[in-house]
């Protein structure tokens, strides 16, 4: 008895299981009452649609059918209720309502069955409804080109037309025609940029879809750069002005962004300009702080970007509260050079602001006036051909007129020379022989910086054989 009820017990439940397998296996996804792809209905019609799940319902529909021309009924179905039924009804179709109906659950919308509708009207060919698509198409490198012109008849027939009359047919290979979404051309060139739309020929009257115009986005930014090339020095209290241009090809289009110290405090304004040229465009962003505080230093970033693209310059601030001068030696203030050299430089330490007026003075004189070997090169000078009479005193005179400050420092250039004896320089006789016991007087003259020390050596005559017999 016992095993009969056990038997009993896992037959039913069996039974259960497999039923319910086979209810989630036929409603995985709701199911409509149409059991075709595609329904085609005349304009004015009423348009009604049954869907069957296990689960809630929700429909989706074409944006040209507002939410308040449609009617839902909802109910559980089914032998033992289990199920969801939905029924949608649309009453007086129009052209407009051309698209495809969806039935999906309303927790799973991924679960879905659909049905494309076609409501034909022969005024009205082509699907037109706002919003349905933008007035500008974009060709992108690598990418298909839809244009947009579905038909309230599948059997319509189509031609694509570029401004102002050059007609394109599909070929369906890289012009494809689909009834529900328009053409789609599978490698657009440079060619499918303009203006174009669908036509279509219905009843000896020519209709013409919605207009598009196809542009190209360039995002090659061929440059970046900023009025200064280094770092940028201000005082406290005076404006900065900032100027970030980008170069790119013609139909490019750039955002520029800046960031910088009181950026969130909005202590900045930004003008911006366009400058069209035969073969590029040039951006302009200028960046103005009118009155600088310490706060603003630091650095200021120019960011370009265009599409996917993004380059960027920047440049480092320093504020400062009042004008400067810091000069002093970079070594030692008596400097040595050897006579001969090239060139050599004198260049003390110097820190300025706002930049001065450097001149140069030798002895006392305006260096640049004595002598033409003598240069400015920034705040150094510069000689040439270094000689002996380049010795003497530099004094280096650093001026701010405008804020009356002046400064100077005095260095002394020894120029050394090598020694050199004067004897050597002309052509003398030998002095031949001198008799044994005579006085003869030997001069050697010497010049050299420092003074040269002078020390006399005597080397005596090679032997010759027997020695000489002396002298009467």
């Amino acid at each position: 008895m016992m095993n009969c009820i056990l038997i009993c017990l896992l037959c039913g439940l069996y039974g259960v299981l497999a039923r319910d397998r086979e209810q989630k296996g036929k409603y995985s996804v709701p199911v409509l009452d149409v059991k075709t792809r595609q329904l085609v209905l005349a304009t004015n019609h009423t348009l009604v649609l049954g869907c069957r799940g296990r689960w809630e319902l929700i429909w989706a529909f074409p944006s040209g059918l507002a939410r308040d021309q449609v009617r839902v009924e909802e109910s559980r179905c089914g032998r033992t209720k289990h199920h969801y039924c939905s029924r949608m009804t649309v009453s007086r179709s129009r052209a407009q309502h051309t698209g495809q109906f969806s039935c999906g659950y309303k927790h799973r919308p991924q679960k879905q069955t659909s049905v494309y509708v076609y409501v034909t009207d022969s005024q009205q060919p082509f699907v037109e409804r706002p919003g349905m698509s933008p007035d500008v198409l974009y060709l992108k490198t690598g990418e298909q080109l839809v244009i947009p012109c579905p038909v309230t008849h599948p059997n319509v027939t189509t031609t694509l037309v570029k401004y102002p009359n050059d007609s394109l047919s599909p070929d369906q290979r890289n012009i494809i025609w689909n009834s529900t979404q328009g053409f789609t051309i599978r490698s657009p060139t440079l060619y499918y940029t303009g203006l174009f739309f669908c036509q279509t020929i219905t009843d000896g009257v020519t209709h013409l879809s919605h207009k598009y115009y196809i542009h190209r986005p360039v995002s090659n930014i061929m440059a970046v750069y900023l009025n200064s090339s280094g770092p940028v020095q201000a005082l406290k209290g005076n404006s900065l002005v900032l100027n970030c241009t980008a170069k790119g090809e013609l139909n490019t289009r750039v955002s520029i962004i800046w960031d910088y110290p009181g950026k969130s405090n909005n202590v900045g304004s930004t003008t911006k300009r366009l400058v069209k040229h035969r073969l590029h465009m040039l951006f302009y962003s200028i960046l103005t702080i009118p009155k600088l505080q310490r706060s603003d230093r630091g650095l200021y970033t120019c960011r370009v970007t265009s599409g996917e693209n993004t380059k960027q310059e920047q440049v480092n601030v320093t504020v400062y509260d009042r004008p400067f001068i810091h000069l002093r030696p970079r070594h030692r203030s008596v400097l040595e050079v050897q006579a001969g050299q090239k060139s050599y430089r004198i260049s003390p330490k110097l820190k300025a602001f706002p930049a001065p007026e450097v001149i140069w003075f030798k002895d006392g004189m305006v260096a640049a006036e004595q002598c033409s070997r003598y240069h400015m090169d920034g705040h150094s000078l510069v000689i040439r051909d270094v000689a002996e009479e380049d010795a003497g005193k530099y004094t280096v005179l650093v001026q701010i007129q405008e804020h009356g400050l002046y400064k100077n420092l005095t260095l002394t250039l020894v120029v050394n020379v090598s020694p050199q004896i004067g004897e050597k320089a002309v052509s003398l006789q030998d002095p031949g022989s001198v008799p044994r016991g005579i006085r003869r007087a030997l001069h050697c003259t010497s010049h050299g910086v420092p003074p040269p020390h002078i020390q006399w050596l005597w080397h005596p005559c090679p032997s010759k054989g027997l020695p000489a017999a002396p002298r009467a």
